[in-house]
């Protein structure tokens, strides 16, 4: 059963495919992705029980030291939130959008399952550093109420680390936006 998540961010390009290696290598896990992002860096995002997924976590860090930009390991990812990385979401009715925008990968991807634990939101797009200089952003919808909330808990540890650029919320957003953001 892969009840965990591990997401790691790399500085290089040739450091984050060996690390790769050595995250299949180590232990029991699934590679989910593994892809370079702008500008020039790698990420690696793999699945397992959380002994291993910490297990080959902790190998890529103490192989690739320095190149390591952020990793994270999260126990019961959320459902939402791989379609929502690979834009697979449909955004259906909305009455409120919610923007979270981040300097680090890793820190969308927290930020995407903390704010859906948090309240009743759609997860709609993980937009992971491609083609963006290498920022990330969570987008998401649902009631104004919930919104607030999810933006509210998906932007906490980003607050606290300074990774934070923006947190949005729109109430009542044009139809035309989603052609943009999916």
């Amino acid at each position: 059963m892969n009840d965990a998540v591990g997401f790691i961010e790399f500085s290089s390009i040739a450091k984050g495919i060996e690390a790769a290696d050595a995250i299949l290598k180590t232990a029991e896990t699934t590679l989910v992705f593994a892809k370079e992002t702008c500008p020039g860096k790698y990420n690696i995002l793999f699945c397992g029980e959380v002994s291993s997924v910490n297990s080959s976590l902790s190998a890529a860090r103490e192989l690739c030291g320095h190149y390591v930009i952020d990793s994270l390991v999260i126990p019961r990812l959320d459902s939402q939130v791989i379609p929502a990385i690979n834009q697979t979401t449909p955004p259906g009715e909305v009455s409120a959008l919610g923007i979270l925008e981040f300097y680090t990968v890793t820190q969308a991807v927290y930020a995407a399952d903390a704010a859906v634990k948090a309240a009743d939101i759609r997860l709609l797009n993980v937009r992971l550093a491609t083609g963006i200089g290498g920022k990330s952003f969570v987008v998401f919808s649902g009631s104004v109420a919930a919104v607030k909330s999810a933006a509210a808990a998906g932007s906490e540890e980003a607050e606290r680390n300074g990774t934070v650029v923006a947190v949005t919320v729109i109430p009542n957003p044009r139809p035309e936006v989603f052609a943009t953001l999916l």
